[in-house]
């Protein structure tokens, strides 16, 4: 039996619907900021489960949304079709990271969590933006939050295990 894979994408946000009458899409953003979805020179959209190139003419933030302008899209009716899909990028349109411990959210989902003492915490599930630090959502039995402060919490990552050791007790 042949499967179709996926490409292997970064989901950036989708399509909340038209913006004005020129071919605007209102967009959600998981990007940080928001408006860094406009920064790329070309968005994959995924509709009926399949992923279509579309290049970005122009965009910027809205509120609490971005509003883009995709080459080819040009009037509220054909943005109107483009609503609920989902946005993307190719893997390697993301910026390469200099720094140690810097790691982009989407690598560190599915990792492995165990504390010094090799007790494990689960995996992790996804990440939480708070105005101090970001914060590891990990399940297993239970759901443990663990602050991701490189260095005093988050001792190791090694992506090619996915494994994740921290500096964090089972009780906290």
């Amino acid at each position: 039996m042949l499967t179709r894979q996926e490409p292997p994408v970064i989901k950036l946000g989708h399509v909340n619907g038209a913006y004005g009458l020129q071919g605007w899409l209102k967009v959600y953003s998981d990007t940080q900021p928001r408006e860094n979805i406009a920064a790329y020179d070309a968005l994959l959209l995924k509709q009926s489960g399949i992923w279509q190139l579309w290049e970005v003419a122009n965009g910027r933030r809205h509120g609490r949304h971005v509003v883009l302008k995709l080459q080819g899209c040009d009037d509220r009716t054909q943005a109107e079709r483009l609503k609920g899909a989902e946005i993307a990028i190719k893997r390697d349109q993301l910026p390469k990271l200099s720094e140690v411990g810097q790691y982009y959210w989407t690598d560190l989902i599915g990792l492995t969590v165990e504390n010094l003492a090799g007790e494990s915490f689960g995996v992790i599930d996804h990440l939480l933006r708070t105005g101090a630090n970001d914060v590891l959502v990990v399940r297993s039995e239970q759901e443990y939050l663990i602050p991701y402060v490189w260095g005093q919490v988050v001792r190791e990552v090694d992506l090619a295990t996915k494994r994740m050791w921290v500096d964090w007790e089972m009780d906290y």
